[in-house]
């Protein structure tokens, strides 16, 4: 016998929550191993169907959990689409190389910041798969924070490669838009790192 409910909490970093079925009750709860599909993380507010069984405590808990599909416009679909967020992120790595290039060519950038940013997108993409492996086998996670912090440190394209390749971190509007703020301070900073002014305020 399948169940509604509405999840009413998640703690995204230990995989498990509690769901509360339509139908009132106690809250179930529910693992991240108990979802049968797997279209991104479960979110708080989630409306989903599932089953019940005991646990060897004999205590309820949900299985063969999934999403409750609810209709959406065209055009929804379309600004959500995460080949479109694909598409614009690898925009943003092709326009810091043109960045790039003309501040070296302008002020001389030097060669260690090119190995910097590489060696810290390699990284990043290893900690993005990482956490991508820990949230499928609900082991412990990555904390966003430390995400957030590798991008900023140079590691953002790494990130962005890692988001859409492995389809990891790439719809959560709250992270993408941490992440992309990070990815703009990084940015100005090498910009204003690299500027004869503050070469100037050095000496």
């Amino acid at each position: 016998m399948r169940i509604d409910g509405t999840l009413k909490s998640w703690n995204d970093d230990r995989g498990f929550g509690f769901i509360e079925p339509s139908l009132g009750g106690q809250e179930i709860f529910v693992h991240i191993k108990a979802f049968e599909t797997r279209l991104g993380r479960p979110q708080i507010g989630q409306r989903l169907t599932f089953e019940i069984e005991m646990n060897a405590e004999g205590k309820k808990r949900a299985k063969r959990v999934q999403p409750v599909q609810v209709a959406r416009s065209t055009s929804r679909k379309r600004n959500d689409s995460p080949a479109q967020w694909g598409t614009a992120s690898y925009f943003a790595i092709a326009a810091f190389l043109l960045v790039f290039l003309v501040v070296a060519i302008l002020w001389r950038v030097p060669n260690w910041v090119v190995g910097l940013y590489f060696a810290a997108s390699v990284v990043c993409f290893i900690t993005y798969a990482i956490d991508k492996s820990a949230a499928i086998a609900g082991r412990r996670r990555v904390p966003e924070k430390t995400l957030i912090l590798l991008g900023f440190a140079c590691g953002w394209p790494g990130a962005i490669i890692a988001q859409q390749v492995l389809r990891h971190k790439s719809n959560k509007a709250s992270f993408r838009s941490a992440f992309w703020g990070s990815v703009v301070l990084n940015v100005v900073g090498f910009i204003a790192l690299s500027s004869p002014l503050f070469l100037l305020l050095r000496s």
